[in-house]
């Protein structure tokens, strides 16, 4: 009797750590899962009659443990009856996590790893500082990582072209800078050793004229080089273009220097023509045109500025600045915009212009998302035309 006392002791006591195991194990899992009692519930259900199912050993049918098992047993169906009520939330459940995982699986795969490649790319070109490194191309995705990597891909080239740019103005600037150097320091060495007077005034006046072309040069190229950074940095207001041009005719008009040309002005004086910008500058591109048809007509010549809605649905304002000079030469209707270029009248002096006039004309006009070109017109003279989107 005593042994047997001892074995149901033994299996009391298995028992007890089975019902700890049994509740702590289905709480612990359906706390991780952040389970719903119901949930928790059904769990501690099916753990019971697993345990009821597997833990009742052979010859111990004494009668405090048949007793006990048939408590077990009644709690058990207990449970289990109301486990089969819920067991389609169970169901539901598992499904839910199943679906949980598989979706979260199909997202990394789909989103977040090819964000994590573009990211990985991204900083390989900071960091690189050269061309070897690509924004992988996903636009054949059209979705917004597609969108995505199209943009990283168009601002990556859009760096490289100003970096170009940068390097290129550079050299261009170096080169028109050595001209003048050059002149002035042969005249400088070349004053100090002849003593005519006559030919040391004409060298003094070439000293004059270079350091005049040097100091017109680092204007404008110092005007260029911060062009991008104050478009970029200024509020910009509404510009009325009739108000504008009119103010810039009367102000050449008003010159009164004998021969100078003068400006014609035919606007549409029923429609204001408004745009959106920065009035200086847009003043700046009007200024150099007319400066630049000045420099070209005829003495007692005309400048004709014109400016009216351009196209049926008038979302457009083009204004036109035509001269009567010799025009432009064949080939050269694009080359004119290009930095430091210069295509002078004869009787003109040397230096006068630095050749960035039309090249800032047409950045500006471009960062004002308009367009600028340049034509002959049917009377021989040159004709800038000046596109902007209208108000």
């Amino acid at each position: 009797m005593q042994v047997m006392d001892r074995l149901s002791l033994a299996a009391y006591g298995m028992h007890v750590a089975d019902q700890i195991a049994l509740v702590t194990v289905p709480l612990v899992a359906a706390l991780a899962f952040q389970a719903s009692p119901e949930t928790i519930g059904v769990l501690v259900a099916c753990q019971a009659m697993a345990h009821l199912l597997g833990s009742i050993p052979a010859g111990l049918c004494v009668d405090r443990v048949q007793a006990r098992t048939v408590t077990i047993a009644a709690t058990a169906v207990s449970l289990v009856g109301f486990s089969a009520a819920a067991l389609s939330v169970v169901m539901e459940s598992v499904s839910f996590f199943a679906v949980t995982v598989l979706l979260s699986l199909y997202l990394a795969g789909t989103i977040a790893r090819p964000v994590k490649k573009l990211a990985e790319a991204a900083t390989l070109v900071r960091d690189g500082g050269n061309r070897q490194h690509a924004i992988p191309d996903l636009s054949k995705r059209k979705d917004e990582i597609g969108a995505l990597s199209s943009a990283l891909r168009d601002m990556t080239d859009g760096l490289w072209l100003r970096m170009d740019a940068t390097e290129q103005f550079a050299a261009d600037v170096s080169h028109e800078i050595k001209n003048p150097l050059t002149s002035l320091r042969s005249a400088v060495e070349t004053v100090a050793r002849i003593e005519d007077p006559e030919q040391q005034k004409q060298l003094v006046g070439i000293i004059k004229d270079d350091v005049s072309r040097l100091d017109r040069l680092i204007s404008d190229i110092s005007d260029a080089s911060r062009l991008d950074a104050e478009l970029s940095r200024a509020e910009t207001e509404t510009v009325s273009l009739t108000t504008l041009l009119e103010t810039l005719a009367d102000i050449t008009n008003s010159d009164g220097k004998p021969g100078a040309p003068r400006v014609v002005i035919d606007l549409a004086r029923d429609d204001d023509l408004k745009i959106t910008g920065l009035e200086g500058r847009i003043a700046q591109v009007f200024r150099n045109l007319i400066g630049n048809a000045a420099s070209f007509s005829p003495a007692g010549g005309k400048i004709f500025i014109r400016a009216h809605r351009d196209g049926g649905d008038g979302k457009s304002i083009c204004v036109e600045v035509e001269d009567q000079g010799p025009g432009i030469p064949k080939g050269k209707e694009d080359a004119i915009f290009s930095r430091f270029y210069s295509e002078r009248p004869e009787a003109e002096k040397f230096g006068t212009h630095s050749g960035l006039g039309l090249s800032i004309s047409k950045q500006i006009v471009e960062a004002h998302h308009g367009r600028i070109s340049a034509s002959n017109a049917d009377s021989g003279g040159a004709c800038f035309s000046v596109r902007f989107p209208a108000l």
